[in-house]
This record gives structure tokens, C-alpha cells and sequence, in this order.
């Protein structure tokens, strides 16, 4: 059997399994679709999901629970945008919340002109919005999001306590981020997930985020994995991936592994037998 470099090996407390999840169908891309200046429209502001969108995000939810994805996922990682957050809740949230329910909803019944029940935060994982996953800042009003009082009316069992400013001062109607940009912001938050203790992590954001960002890995890989990589995400595609660190950013200590000579006893290997044996034999 001939060796191949074609396969590698890392231990496994030095990987995560992330599920990136692009939103379902927002009002902008069937609009932006039919004309691209819509974009520029300021009646998409923060745009909500279509009608079609939200079966998409229904399909997807029976997927990941028939699948057995929805009980492998510790943490949903979300934009804070109308879209993906009804996509994530959506998704990967409870079942319909009952009134009388100590823990607060995920959503609130009809939230984003949804026209949908409210949503459990209950048997489920903690979801957590994060600016830093957002789509392409400024310029584009669908782009830009609501205030963070008003997302904690509709959405009160998000943490939102990682963003800063209730208002978003990132988003500006005269510059476009550079995809560079993009691409850098995404590898950085990449490189955050490591500070998170969960190992399988859904991040649900947006279709530039994901293009620029996974391009940027792509360049270190095969050809056919860059490809792989590089393609577009439709609306609520889900793509697993495996995160691998190659530095020291995941250096927690292994769960499963096992120190072995317990009980202690003699275990030297018979290749270093031989080679203590012929070192002494030289002396």
C-alpha cells in the first residue's frame, strides 16, 4: 500500500463541525432579482422573508431534525438581521410557544410581517447574534438592520448581548464594503469560534459573507475542494464543514482521550527496545 498525501490527520479537541446556513428568501432577492437597483430601494429595509422563504425554512427544519442535526447543534451563531434570525429560529428553535411558558419565545407571533406563530426557546439550543457575520455593510438598505430594542421585542430569547450599539453604526449609504473586507472580517470570525467551548456550532448569515470568506480558505486548498468552497449558497442551502486549527487558538484539552498505563507497567515499544538496546550497545 502506497503512502498518499492526499489525507490528513489532526486530533480531534483541535476541530469543530460548523453548519453554515444561508437565510431563506428574502423580499430583496425577489425583488433585486427582478431589477437589480431595487437594492438601492429603501422600502427593503432590513427585508423581512417571503412566503416561499418561510417554507424553505420549513423544509430545512424537517431535514435537520430527520437527519439528527438539530440535537448535535450547541449554539446557533446568528446575523442580526430580520432574515436570518427568522431563518435561524425557524430552523433550528423550538416548537410553537404556548402562553404560560416561563421561558421566553424565541419570536413573538407574527414578527417581520410573518404572519407565523410564536416560536419555542425551549429543547433547543442558545442562539447568539453576532455582528461580525453580517452581509456586505453599507449603501444597500436591505443590508442595514433594526435597532436592538426593537429585535428584542420580536426576538427576546436571542442573546444579544455580544453587539454594542442598539443602533447599527456599521452600515453607511455612501460606501459598499469591499469584498477584501468581507473576506477579512469573515476569516477573523472564524478564528473567534475557537474561543467558543461548543464544537458543533450553526452560524445562520448571508450569501456574500459565505462566498467571500469561504473563497479566501479556498486558496489554501485543492483545486477541487476550492471549487467545492467557492460555489454560491442558494437561499436556506446548509453546508457542514469541518473547522480545523492549525495554530494554538484551540488548545483545550481533549474530552475523550485516554493517558493509558493505568495501572503503570512495563510498555516500551519493541522499535525502541531495539533502538535502546543498540544505544547501549555502542557505550
Amino acid at each position: 500500500m502506497e503512502a498518499s498525501a492526499s489525507t490528513a490527520l489532526y486530533p480531534v479537541h483541535r476541530c469543530k463541525t460548523i453548519y453554515l446556513v444561508r437565510h431563506a428568501q428574502g423580499i430583496h432577492n425577489v425583488e433585486g432579482e427582478k431589477d437589480h437597483s431595487a437594492y438601492m430601494s429603501p422600502a427593503l429595509l432590513d427585508a423581512q422573508l417571503t412566503p416561499l422563504g418561510w417554507s424553505q425554512v420549513d423544509c430545512l427544519r424537517e431535514h435537520v431534525t430527520k437527519c439528527g442535526l438539530a440535537k448535535k447543534v450547541e449554539l446557533v451563531i446568528v446575523s442580526p438581521l430580520l432574515r436570518t434570525m427568522q431563518t435561524a429560529v425557524g430552523v433550528f428553535g423550538g416548537g410553537n410557544y404556548a402562553d404560560g411558558v416561563s421561558a421566553s419565545p424565541l419570536m413573538v407571533e407574527g414578527a417581520g410581517h410573518s404572519e407565523r406563530p410564536a416560536i419555542s426557546s425551549l429543547n433547543c439550543p442558545p442562539f447568539l447574534a453576532v455582528e461580525a457575520c453580517r452581509e456586505h455593510l453599507g449603501v444597500h438598505p436591505c443590508d442595514k438592520r433594526s435597532s436592538i430594542t426593537k429585535y428584542r421585542t420580536l426576538f427576546p430569547a436571542i442573546d444579544f448581548s455580544l453587539i454594542e450599539n442598539d443602533e447599527d453604526v456599521l452600515w453607511v449609504p455612501d460606501v459598499r464594503e469591499a469584498n477584501e473586507s468581507v473576506a477579512a472580517r469573515g476569516m477573523k470570525f472564524i478564528d473567534w469560534l475557537w474561543t467558543r467551548e461548543e464544537k458543533e456550532i450553526a452560524i445562520v448569515t448571508h450569501s456574500g459573507f459565505l462566498f467571500h470568506t469561504l473563497n479566501m480558505y479556498g486558496k489554501e486548498c485543492h483545486p477541487t475542494v476550492a471549487e467545492e468552497l467557492g460555489k454560491h449558497f442558494n437561499n436556506c442551502e446548509l453546508r457542514s464543514m469541518v473547522l480545523v486549527d492549525r495554530s494554538m487558538l484551540g488548545s483545550d484539552t481533549p474530552t475523550c482521550n485516554f493517558p493509558g498505563k493505568i495501572p503503570a507497567g512495563l510498555d516500551l515499544p519493541s522499535d525502541l527496545a531495539d533502538k535502546k538496546h543498540a544505544e547501549n550497545g555502542q557505550v
